[in-house]
Order: structure tokens, then sequence, then C-alpha cells
């Protein structure tokens, strides 16, 4: 059994694909990569083919249909074999630090293991401005398996992303469910179902994420985000209803879960009143109903009882509202 699975979603990734595969080889026979070719025009598969053939102990290839990000991590889950699991996209990178981070895996595992290794990920800019990290040295503990109850309150800008969390596979295929095909932000879906099902972790303070930003077209961009404003909406009444609040024994979790939801809330709203249409709020006002009808305590709690209730102000007034908590977001952490 291998120590790690990465996955790896491959779209029309003939540009990019091999700098993010070739940061993941140094990890040797301790990793499978798993190349999932989405239903690629270009050369993708034929790229993916050729490192399967050079390293057959470590890169085994999926081709399929295209489904989406969502199915191409559901394919990775699939055939994992590796004890932890983690998504590396095919536009970006991990660091240097990749065999410190296998070194530390393995560390834990023979301490019995742990449920999620959480590392700091790194925003890189393709114009080189506002590139930064994203660290959790505030909230959680280090250098020890530690539980829920010995974390800190996280603060606005930090969540716990795809990029950060590397889970045991057991942990994943527990929550159960598939991700939804063709639909975009479902990767805050796959955290969002996990977390409940984590108890033991470890955070490893290294950047070992690189986080690239900037590439035209991509999902997080102002204009994409709008656009597809419908993919965030439903992946957030997606998060909501795949747990229950008060089911949740940990008092820290529940407040990370929280704070998560909030944020998923947030942007959902904003980037969906962006767009100034009757048809917009009408999808705002459904995801409501729709959370209120699996929980109606905490879906009001965030609709009537936070901050969210200022993202709801009618007219002229509250778009212009919204428009400036989106630029003040984007000082504290540029994403797009």
């Amino acid at each position: 059994m291998k120590l790690l699975t990465v996955t790896v979603p491959c779209y029309n990734s003939q540009d990019y694909m091999r700098g993010c595969i070739e940061s993941l080889l140094p990890g040797g026979d301790r990793v499978e990569i798993i190349i999932i070719d989405d239903g690629s025009k270009d050369a993708t598969g034929l790229i993916a083919d050729e490192y399967a053939a050079q390293y057959p102990d470590i890169v085994r290839v999926v081709h399929q249909e295209n489904g989406g990000h969502g199915e191409g991590i559901n394919q990775g889950l699939r055939h994992a074999t590796g004890t932890y699991f983690k998504v590396v996209d095919s536009d970006d990178k991990v660091s240097q630090d990749f065999v410190h981070f296998l070194d530390t895996l393995e560390a834990c595992e023979a301490q019995g293991g742990v449920d999620l290794m959480v590392t700091n990920y790194y925003y890189v800019h393709s114009d080189g401005i506002g590139d930064r990290s994203i660290n959790y040295s505030n909230v959680l503990p280090q250098n020890k398996i530690f539980t829920w109850d010995e974390t800190k309150r996280f603060l606005p800008h930090q969540m716990l992303t795809i990029h950060s969390c590397t889970f045991r596979t057991e942990a994943m295929r527990a929550c159960g469910g598939q991700l939804p095909k063709k639909t975009f932000y479902e990767d805050n879906l796959m955290v969002c179902r996990t977390l409940p099902h984590v108890e033991k972790m470890y955070y490893l303070n290294v950047d070992l994420y690189r986080y690239w930003i900037g590439r035209a077209g991509q999902s997080v961009q102002k204009d994409v985000m709008m656009k597809r404003y419908a993919h965030q909406v439903l992946c957030t009444e997606l998060c909501f209803k795949s747990f229950y609040f008060d089911n949740i024994k940990s008092k820290m979790l529940r407040k990370y879960l929280e704070h998560e939801m909030f944020l998923m809330f947030g942007i959902s709203i904003l980037y969906a009143r962006m767009n100034k249409t009757e048809e917009t709020d009408k999808a705002i006002r459904q995801m409501w109903a729709n959370c209120r009808a699996h929980d109606r305590k905490w879906a009001d709690h965030f609709r009537q009882r936070s901050m969210l209730t200022f993202l709801h102000f009618p007219g002229a007034m509250g778009h212009t509202f919204n428009d400036l908590v989106y630029k003040a977001a984007m000082k504290v952490v540029r994403y797009d």
C-alpha cells in the first residue's frame, strides 16, 4: 500500500500539467499519482500516458468522459490505494517541502495515524502582486498530533481548503456520497463532508501547495464566479445539508464548521448579487428555503442573526454595500 495517493484532475492541461507532475515525482515509491484525463481535447491524455509509461510504479492514468473536476476527484478516490489522499490541480504544484511532508506523514502513521494533515498554501499570482501564504500557526498546535478541542478560532481569511488538507483515505470514504459532476467549487463540499469524520490531526507549518492565480478563464476570477454563481450557491447548500450542527459533538469543530459555512454563504451571496438581477436574488432565496427545510434553526442563525443579514439589503443600496464588502475582502486575500 502507498503512503499517499495524489489525484491530479486534468482537462485540456497540456500547457501546464508537466510542472504539476514533476513537482510530485520526488515523492518516489511512497506516492501514487493518479492523473485523471477528463475528456480532454488536447494532448493531455498523451502526456499522462507518457508519464505512466516512464514511471509505471508511481503514475496511473484514468481516461474518462468529461465529468468535471468533481468527477475527477471521485475517480481518484475510487482508484486510490494510498493511506492518505490529496488533490493537486493540474495548474498548481507542490513545493520542495513535499519530501519533508511525506516524512512527517510517515512519522504520524507510525504513531497510529491521523485523519487530517494540514499544511499551508501559497497564492502565486501571475502578475506577482498579492502573493502570500495562508498560514494556520495561530490556530493549530504544532509538532504534535491533536484533536479539535486543542484548536483556536480561525480568522476570516483562514479556511481549511482542498489546498491545505490531506485526508486519511478511510475518512473520505466514510462520509459517502459522490461529488456532483460538471459543477464548479465542489471542492468545498469534499472538505465539509469529510471534516465531521476527522478526530486526530497534525499541522505541518510549511507552504506545501503552490496555488496559481491568474490563468485566463480560471474558476476563481471575478467574472467567472459571477457567471457561475449557481454552482457556488448549489455547493454551499449541499455543504450545509451534509451534516447537522447539533449532532457535532466537538465544540471547536462545530465552531469551525460555523465559520466555514458563514464564509461560504457570504461568497455565494456576494457573487450572485453582483450580477444585479432578479434571477440571482431568486436563487439566493431558494437556497435559504432549501437550507431551512434541512435545518431551520441553523439556517435562520446564518440568515437572520449574523452579518450575512446585511448582504441582503434590497436595491441599489444593497448592491453598493456588497461591492464594498467585495473590495474589502480582496484587500485581505486577493484570489482573482
